[in-house]
C-alpha cells in the first residue's frame, strides 16, 4: 500500500536535503502544458545523484510514491500524478551539470536535468552536433526526454532518444544506484538495462545521467519547402530524396495547409512562403559534408520532382536566415494549435505505405460524430503524424469537449487497424493507460508488468503511468 508525504515524512526529506532543495508547489508542477490535468505532491529538488538516492530510499522505507520530473513539457501526463496519495515530485532541475565531453569519442556526459538546448551548445562549442531536436528544447531535460524517448524533427536521420544514448545512471526504486554510463558502443554483457530504462517513463527508477552520442557538425546545410498535390506524392518525394541525397536528408516534415491558416488566424506570426498556400507541402532539411552545396542538391532534387509530378512549386533556402524562417512555420504549429484549442490531439505512427491511406479515411470516420477542423503534420520520413482536431471557428474546445472520448477511439481503431502505433513520440503516461491495454498484444502487457513487478515490486515509482496502477 502507497502512502502520502506527511509532516513527519517532510520533516525526515529536511534531515537530508538542504533547504535549497525545497520548492514551491506552484503551477509548474502541478499543471501539464494542455491543462488537462492538476497534479499533486511534495516537490523536491535534489543537488546530485547521492542526494536522489538518499530521497527515493526514504521513500521506499516509509511507501510513498515518487514521480520524476524532468522540465514538465510531456504531454500525456506522466509528470504528474493527480490522484492517490500525495507523492514526492523528484526535479531534477539542480542537476544541470555537463560533466564530460570527448570530441574524439563524440561522447558527452551530463546531469539529468540539463536542459536540451544547453547541450546542444556544448555539443557545438565542442564542433560537434547532439542532433536530438524538438520544439521544447529550451526546456525540456534530456532526463524526461530520455525517459520518455523523445523524437523530435531528425529521427530520420539520427535516430529517437534512445538511438542517441550509450549509457545511463539511474536510482533504482530502493535507493541503490546503478553505474551504467558507458562510453562503449560495443557491450554484450548480458540484457541491456539501457534500453529497459529508456522509455520506461520513471517507472522502473529515476534517470540521473546519461552518456550521450554526438555527430560530426554537417558543413552545409540547407531547407526546402515544396509543395505537393497529394500525401502520397510526398511519399514518393521522399523516396526520391533518400536516393539523390541518401543520409543527408536529415529531416522530412508534412504540412496540411490547415496549420498555416491557425498560424495566419492567432499568430504567431511568421512569413509565408507563397502567395497561395498549397493544400500539402513538405520540409526538407539536408545536412551535407564538404564539396557538396545544399542548395545545389535541393535544386535538383527539386527539378526531377517537378517533371515526375511530385512538386508544383517550391522555395529553396538561399541563406541560413531563410532557412530559419522555414522552420519557424514548422516549429511555430503547435503554439498555434495550443491557442486555438484542439478538441483531441494524436501522436500517432504508421508504415509509411500506409500515411496516404489513413490521411484519407480518417476524415469520413470524423464526420460521423461531428464538425470539425483537421490539422494534419508531423514527421513523415518516420511515419509520425501529429493529427489534432479542432472545432469550427466560433466553437471553442469546451464545445466539443463531449465528442472527445469518441473522436481519440475512432481514429486510434483505424491506427490499429492499420499497424500503426497510437504513441508515436509522446510516450504513454497517463493519458493512454486505456489505449495501451486496449490495442497492446497481450503479452506484451504481461512481460510489462512482470518486469516492473520485479524491479519495483512496492510500485512508488512514478504509480499510474504506463501501467495501471493495482
Amino acid at each position: 500500500m502507497l502512502n502520502p508525504v506527511t509532516p513527519e515524512f517532510k520533516a525526515r526529506l529536511r534531515g537530508l536535503l538542504s533547504a535549497a532543495a525545497f520548492r514551491e508547489d506552484t503551477a509548474p508542477y502541478r499543471q501539464e502544458p494542455r491543462g488537462r490535468w492538476t497534479g499533486q505532491g511534495l516537490v523536491v529538488a535534489p543537488a546530485n545523484t547521492q542526494e536522489v538516492a538518499a530521497v527515493v530510499k526514504a521513500c521506499a522505507d516509509a511507501g510513498v510514491p515518487v514521480v520524476p520530473y524532468g522540465g514538465g513539457t510531456g504531454l500525456v501526463g506522466g509528470q504528474l500524478m493527480a490522484d492517490g496519495p500525495a507523492p514526492v515530485i523528484l526535479s531534477l532541475e539542480r542537476m544541470n551539470r555537463i560533466r564530460d565531453i570527448y570530441p574524439m569519442e563524440n561522447v558527452l556526459v551530463c546531469d539529468a536535468g540539463v536542459i536540451l538546448a544547453d547541450i546542444q551548445k556544448a555539443a557545438a562549442d565542442a564542433g560537434r552536433l547532439f542532433p536530438l531536436s524538438l520544439a521544447s528544447e529550451g526546456s525540456a531535460r534530456i532526463g524526461g526526454l530520455l525517459a520518455t524517448n523523445a523524437g523530435g524533427v531528425n529521427v530520420l536521420r539520427y535516430g529517437n532518444a534512445r538511438a542517441q544514448c550509450l549509457g545511463l545512471e539511474v536510482v533504482r526504486p530502493d535507493g541503490t544506484i546503478w553505474h551504467g554510463l558507458t562510453r562503449l558502443r560495443k557491450d554484450n554483457t548480458g540484457y541491456d538495462l539501457r534500453d529497459l530504462m529508456i522509455g520506461a517513463e520513471g517507472t522502473l527508477g529515476v534517470i540521473t545521467g546519461a552518456a550521450l552520442k554526438l555527430a560530426p557538425r554537417p558543413v552545409g546545410v540547407g531547407a526546402a519547402l515544396m509543395a505537393v498535390p497529394s500525401p502520397t506524392a510526398a511519399l514518393e518525394l521522399l523516396a526520391l530524396a533518400g536516393d539523390r541525397i541518401g543520409d543527408g536528408v536529415s529531416a522530412f516534415e508534412i504540412m496540411h495547409r490547415q496549420g498555416f491558416d491557425f498560424l495566419a488566424e492567432v499568430g504567431p506570426k511568421v512569413k509565408q512562403p507563397f502567395d497561395d498556400i498549397p493544400e500539402w507541402c513538405v520540409l526538407i532539411d539536408v545536412g551535407l559534408p564538404a564539396g557538396l552545396p545544399p542548395d545545389a542538391a535541393l535544386e535538383g532534387l527539386f527539378e526531377v520532382a517537378f517533371d515526375a509530378g511530385l512538386v508544383t512549386d517550391g522555395v529553396i533556402a538561399q541563406s541560413l536566415g531563410q532557412r530559419q524562417e522555414l522552420w519557424d512555420i514548422r516549429e511555430n504549429i503547435p503554439e498555434a494549435n495550443r491557442r486555438i484549442g484542439s478538441v483531441s490531439s494524436h501522436d500517432i505512427s504508421l508504415p509509411l505505405s500506409a500515411v496516404p491511406d489513413f490521411i484519407a479515411r480518417a476524415p469520413g470516420i470524423l464526420a460521423g460524430i461531428g464538425d470539425f477542423r483537421i490539422n494534419c503534420f508531423g514527421h513523415l520520413g518516420d511515419g509520425n503524424l501529429h493529427y489534432n482536431i479542432f472545432p469550427q471557428q466560433g466553437r471553442t474546445r469546451a464545445d466539443d469537449e463531449a465528442a472527445r472520448p469518441a473522436v481519440k477511439r475512432v481514429l486510434h481503431d483505424l491506427v490499429h487497424e492499420m499497424a500503426g502505433s497510437v504513441s508515436a513520440e509522446h510516450g504513454i503516461g497517463r493519458l493512454k493507460v486505456d489505449d495501451l491495454e486496449r490495442y497492446a498484444d497481450p503479452v506484451k502487457l504481461a512481460m510489462l508488468r512482470a518486469i516492473k513487478a520485479a524491479l519495483d515490486p512496492q510500485g512508488i515509482m512514478n504509480p499510474g503511468a504506463v501501467l495501471r496502477q493495482v
